[in-house]
């Protein structure tokens, strides 16, 4: 656009701490600017006084601040802010109301099921945002053709609907007018499936804007998408925030003459894309500001380095923003902010808590970074103010950071520099404590020097945020070393060249105005407008001209919307995308077909059928040809190209560069001397070889040795990173390298899980994520697990070292092994191991397999010699098939394309474990296995002495016990002996009861899985989970019990529910919480031509200091629930889904509560209900009171009521009904003793993860 008019163009970033002001002045030249965001003594608005000081100090004339500021000399004012997201994390938008269609009012406080941290017994969750809520009497259902209905009518997917109940708006009337009465102006309005019938909520949209309300967000408006909870959590937010940004937005435009009138004021959205202020939304916001960072490196150090893919680092103070570019942006269409799931365009912006505030630790022989902060206030140990030791501490410790560039804003006057003294002191308090390990601990070793120890966490604070990348990359079969890191915020400097070197990449490219690298974006932004709607046709020749008509009626909205804002069509561009899936899969991916031109056999607008099996291929290796394509959605972006061009780049240099001064820098090996140069003064063709530091106003850059600095064209910093120097690590124990080999054992277990789930072919696996991946050493013990399902903790280990035992001599590299039989480590029959060795390191993998009958393996070598044993593996699936009245395997295809996913899993273990013997050796790599387990073994044992040290200062004995008992009165009995000296315990579940007839037997190994999960609990921090949990503990299980029954026995029913009762038993031996559920409420559904399974939540116990989260049971070892079934896919009506209020036990604290769901059948098929907790209910801690019995209900179509009790199978004709009522959560302490208000474990995270990297983990821990 440049500034042919005279007049300004600024582009201003207003995040949490700083706001940055880039503005393009008359003449093309670039003036930068940062301030606070809040300075309440000196400004009321950062984003004005940016503005009002560039345009004093350019026009030379005072602006006074307490008058509007003279607009004229503004062309144009782009924004991204941070106010949507920080309402959205401190709770502060507006007072809201939800609309929902009646039975369903707890539903988004229910949601997914998904939680933050699975061994968190307060299971602490954010509030939902709506204050009240109201039930909204309607109904509209899929049409299934039954004699009766009515005439059906035609939604906007092309599905036919019936409307079983019209919105009754005279009843609402009322309701709304009392909302209103009570000062509530803003409303979400969430109806069952608005997506394709959005009438319902047009009307009571009409009505309440009729009544007053201010604000109505309808969710077939906010995102028309199928999936009601994602959708309602989007209304709810755009309610909930756009009010507050629209109060910001009239704020900021009261500060300027005439309001901005004339002046072009665009904000950015979440997509990466601009927008006008009155179309600037809340559920669109939350990633306003880290939103300008990746269109900033995508424009720039893009194109300067010939289009390679670049991965963005930004590390701030608090946290770090990772993502990718490669061309075009990535985009993900739900994703979760502060626990509010969004269903909206955002860009795959990966956010972890590592930063320079991150606080250090050292817990139990392992240097830990995080995810704790220290905050702006009080902020790291030397900003003066009292504040904890951090990673910046460390780096100043390191002299990386010079005190002498920073302002003095420190100190309780903020007129202080840094103070190098109080980092030296803070962490010194550290290094005690790790010098203290390394003299008196298991392995005696020399004491480490202060730098030594600062290193130490600069090196784990490196790699643990290496991790997000590697997942980031490797998740969609992208090679990390063939990125370019672009590297920006005002921490990465620091720490840019040790993560490229660990990801073995070799160019780190650093933008001159890397600093404020998100108000850069913003300049070179462009205008965008999408239209999106809901589809569900077949992908096929006889629909394409359908979806080109649409396609073509979204396109013309977007030009039209554009051209609207000023913009000439010959500006204007358009990408057309479809959300395509294969039929019977809920894997959507949204496609684009600009780089697969139109052919005789695609619509139109592009082969978006070759683009989609493209994408399919590269992100899970695999297709599925056989199948029909579904279209999900149908999707337009339109762009309006409006970025500014830049003409400030500096002239070419010609003698060499300026030193500043010299300083001392640590690194590995000592001190060295490094020049110091200022980035001001360096220009193109300046090289600077490391070490040394590059500083400017903003940030510092560490050149590490080995590497070399190059000043481009552009002024930008393009350094070559060089190879690291190999150092010595021996097998001995070193707490740093322990810490490093921690994330790298979890590092590989975590990518074996992504090829799992992307080479997988069932839903069990690839959607449901009912699988883990884990390392184990050479005695066949757990190393490392990832993702953490706890059933599997146990059960792998039990299982691999069987095998070890079992095969001896005859286990081989290049070997594969399957296995699943309970008496030879399995948890239950649908459990299958696939274990792999490689040179004295096994890898393996665990995955759920719904489909494989009750064929039982020991141990079948499925790879002898590097061959796949089809022949063998298909006989032994479909061996139960010729006992009379079993079945073999009902979907061979896909259980052997999942077997051989799981072995491609385990080869891509093998490779990176081969990748690190090749680096450290395979005796250094097995000794840290060692370590590592120790390490976890040392964690174990400090809680148990903590705990025991604990009860015998009250005058307790070591001895604690618990009973609980299964429904059909069979004992769980477990007494507990603590040794103080040891920190050890003994674990005696003699006296519980002998293995039952039925199915709810459990193997041994679902025991110990139940074990490590509690003392991980326990524990209360995180800590490696592996084989060295159970070493400072002794189990006793009685032979022939329901906890290690004989090999005959049926276990199925012992992984999902008698598991459940061994957690409250042996929580409930600690007293740690009242119990759960301690129930999967396991519903089946099937017939001829379909079948359904879900997993349905109840209540959490209550807890010393906090209430139990309603709908919150830990989901410990099974599967995590639906919100709802598909009604396109299975014939249920789900007419009923909320809490069932008061089923929480009564106490000082309360027990959460169950739920009832209720769903009406529409064809004939088999019912079956596995549940617990029907007869005993949950028990209540310290006088609370046990929570409430379930219940399972069938209510047939004649009004009949039958109490179906835990455990059936029933036929269900078209219009019966399953009410299931599941049991609450037992109280904690006397109800007559009032609670303190307690610390809110629902508050949100302040710095909270976010994602597609997070997203996967977060479901992957909700299974």
């Amino acid at each position: 656009m440049g500034s042919p008019e005279g007049r300004f163009h600024f582009a201003i970033d207003r995040g949490g701490t700083f706001t940055d002001v880039f503005a393009q002045c008359p003449g093309g030249h670039v003036r930068v600017l940062k301030l606070l965001s809040e300075d309440p003594a000196n400004y009321a608005d950062a984003p004005t006084e940016g503005i009002r000081r560039i345009l004093e100090q350019e026009a030379g004339m005072l602006l006074p601040r307490d008058q509007p500021l003279d607009s004229s000399h503004i062309a144009s004012i782009r924004m991204g802010t941070t106010v949507a997201t920080n309402a959205l994390l401190e709770r502060k938008g507006e007072r809201v109301a939800l609309l929902v269609t009646r039975g369903f009012r707890d539903l988004l406080h229910i949601g997914t099921q998904a939680r933050g941290d699975l061994f968190d017994l307060a299971v602490p969750m954010p509030e939902v945002l709506y204050e009240e809520v109201l039930e909204v009497d309607e109904r509209v259902v899929l049409h299934r053709g039954e004699a009766g209905t009515g005439t059906p009518v035609k939604g906007r997917t092309g599905d036919l609907l019936e409307v079983q109940q019209p919105v009754d708006l005279g009843a609402l009337r009322g309701k709304l007018e009392g909302l209103l009465s009570r000062g509530i102006r803003s409303l979400a309005v969430v109806l069952m499936h608005s997506y394709t019938w959005a009438q319902h909520e047009q009307q009571v949209g009409v009505l309440a804007r009729e009544l007053g309300f201010t604000h109505v967000s309808l969710s077939s408006e906010a995102m028309p998408m199928v999936r009601i909870v994602p959708r309602g959590h989007t209304a709810c937010a755009d309610a909930y925030l756009t009010p507050a940004i629209q109060r910001y937005v009239q704020g900021f435009c009261r500060g300027f003459q005439g309001q901005l009138k004339d002046v072009q004021v665009l904000f950015m959205r979440s997509d990466g894309g601009l927008a006008p202020m009155d179309a600037f939304s809340g559920s669109r916001a939350v990633l306003s500001g880290p939103a300008g960072g990746v269109v900033g490196y995508s424009a720039t150090t893009y194109q300067q380095e010939g289009g390679q893919p670049v991965i963005g680092f930004d590390m701030g103070g608090t946290s770090t923003d990772v993502s990718r570019y490669a061309g075009e942006f990535e985009h993900v269409f739900e994703a979760s902010t502060a626990g509010v799931t969004l269903q909206a365009p955002q860009l795959d912006i990966n956010t972890v808590a590592a930063g320079g505030g991150s606080r250090l630790f050292f817990r139990s022989g392992l240097f830990v970074v995080g995810p704790e902060s220290a905050g702006a206030h009080p902020g790291p140990a030397c900003y003066r103010k009292g504040g904890p030791v951090t990673v910046t501490d460390a780096n100043l410790v390191l002299g990386r950071l010079l005190p002498a560039s920073f302002p003095c804003i420190f100190g309780p006057g903020e007129d202080q520099p840094l103070s190098p003294e109080a980092s030296r002191k803070a962490l010194e308090a550290v290094a005690t404590e790790v010098n203290s390990f390394l003299t008196k601990g298991p392995c005696p070793a020399s004491p480490l020097s202060l730098e030594e120890v600062a290193m130490g966490f600069v090196r784990v604070a490196n790699e643990a945020m290496c991790r997000p990348i590697r997942a980031l990359t490797q998740a969609r079969g992208h090679d990390p070393s063939a990125h370019v890191l672009a590297c920006f915020g005002g921490a990465g400097g620091q720490h840019a060249c040790a993560i490229a070197r660990a990801l073995g990449m070799d160019t780190v490219h650093i933008h001159r105005h890397s600093g404020l690298l998100s108000a850069l974006g913003l300049a070179l932004a462009d205008v965008v407008h999408e239209a999106q709607e809901p589809c569900s046709l077949l992908y096929a020749p006889e629909t394409f001209v359908q979806l080109d008509q649409r396609l073509s009626r979204l396109e013309e909205q977007c030009v039209d919307a554009l051209q609207a804002q000023g913009f000439p069509r010959s500006q204007i561009s358009t990408e057309s995308f479809l959300h395509l899936r294969y039929r019977g899969t809920d894997c959507a991916l949204m496609v684009s077909a600009h780089q697969h031109p139109a052919t005789a056999r695609s619509p139109r607008a592009g082969d978006f059928g070759a683009a989609f099996v493209e994408r399919y291929m590269r992100e899970f290796g695999f297709v599925i040809p056989e199948r029909p394509v579904v279209v999900d959605d149908v999707r337009v972006r339109g762009t309006g190209r409006s970025g500014l061009r830049l003409e400030d780049a500096p002239k070419a240099q010609t003698g060499p560069p300026r030193v500043d001064k010299m300083t001392q820098c640590y690194f590995e090996g000592g001190y060295q001397e490094t020049p110091v140069y200022l980035l001001a003064e360096l220009g193109y063709g300046h090289k600077l070889h490391g070490p040394c530091l590059i500083i400017d106003s903003n940030s510092t850059i560490l050149v590490e040795p080995g590497c070399q600095a190059e000043v481009t064209k552009t002024g930008d910093i393009c350094i070559s990173v060089g190879a690291e120097v190999p150092g010595t690590v021996g097998p001995q124990l070193d707490p740093i390298q322990l810490s490093i080999f921690s994330h790298r054992f979890m590092s590989i277990a975590e990518q074996m899980g992504r090829i799992l789930q992307r080479t997988a072919i069932s839903t069990n696996i690839k959607e449901r994520l009912d699988f883990s991946c884990a390392l184990f050493g050479p005695d066949g013990g757990l190393v490392s697990n990832a993702p953490h399902i706890p059933v599997h903790l146990g059960a792998m280990q039990e299982t691999v070292q069987f095998q070890i035992q079992h095969l001896g001599a005859d286990l081989h590299p290049g070997d594969v092994l399957l296995s699943n039989h309970p008496s030879a480590g399995g948890s239950h029959l649908p459990d299958l191991t696939v274990i792999t060795p490689v040179r004295g390191v096994l890898a393996g993998s665990d995955a759920a397999c719904v489909l494989c009958g009750g064929c039982r393996l020991s141990v079948l070598q499925t790879r002898p010699g590097g061959v796949f044993q089809e022949e063998a593996v298909t006989e032994a699936l479909r061996a139960p098939g010729k006992v009379p009245n079993c079945s073999g395997t009902r979907n061979l295809h896909d259980n052997l394309s999942d077997l051989r996913a799981q072995v491609a899993a385990n080869q891509k273990g093998i490779q990176l474990v081969g990748e690190l013997i090749g680096q450290y050796g395979l005796d250094v790599v097995q000794a840290y296995m060692g370590h590592i387990q120790a390490n976890a073994e040392l964690a174990v044992r400090d809680m148990l002495r903590a705990f025991g040290t604990s009860r015998q200062a009250r005058g307790l004995p070591l001895e604690v016990s618990s009973e609980d008992h299964m429904d059909d009165g069979s004992p769980i009995r477990l007494r507990v002996q603590i040794s103080l000296s040891q920190g050890s315990a003994v674990f005696d579940f003699s006296g519980t009861g002998p293995e039952v007839f039925g199915n709810l037997n459990a193997p041994r190994a679902i025991t110990l899985s139940a074990l490590i999960y509690c003392l991980r609990c326990l524990v209360g921090r995180d800590i490696p989970l592996n084989q060295g949990c159970l070493a400072p503990v002794r189990v006793v299980i009685p032979r022939g019990s329901i906890l290690d029954p004989s090999p005959e026995a049926a276990v199925v029913g012992g992984n999902v529910l008698t598991s459940q009762r061994v957690v409250d038993v042996i929580l409930g031996a600690f007293g740690a919480c009242a119990a759960s559920q301690g129930c999967m409420n396991n519903v089946t559904l099937g017939n001829a031509h379909m079948g359904y399974y879900e997993t349905v939540a109840g209540g959490a116990g209550a807890g010393p200091s906090w209430h139990g989260r309603s709908a919150g049971a830990r989901a410990t070892l099974s599967l995590c629930p639906r919100p709802r079934p598909r009604p396109r896919r299975y014939p249920v009506i789900l007419r009923r889904f909320e809490l069932r209020r008061g089923s929480g036990g009564r106490g000082r604290f309360r027990g959460g509560d169950g739920v009832t769901r209720e769903l009406l059948f529409r064809e004939e098929a088999l019912l079956s209900v596995l549940t617990e907790r029907r007869a005993f209910r949950p028990y209540g801690l310290h006088g609370g009171e046990p929570g409430a019995r379930g219940l399972n209900l069938l209510i047939r179509k004649n009004g009949r009521t039958v109490n179906l009790g835990g455990k059936t199978s029933v036929t269900v004709y078209p219009g019966d009904v399953f009410c299931l009522h599941t049991p609450g959560g037992g109280g904690y302490g006397d109800p007559e003793d009032p609670a303190p208000s307690p610390g809110s474990p629902s508050q949100a995270l302040a710095f909270p993860e976010h994602g597609s990297v997070y997203e996967y983990r977060r479901a992957q821990e909700a299974v």
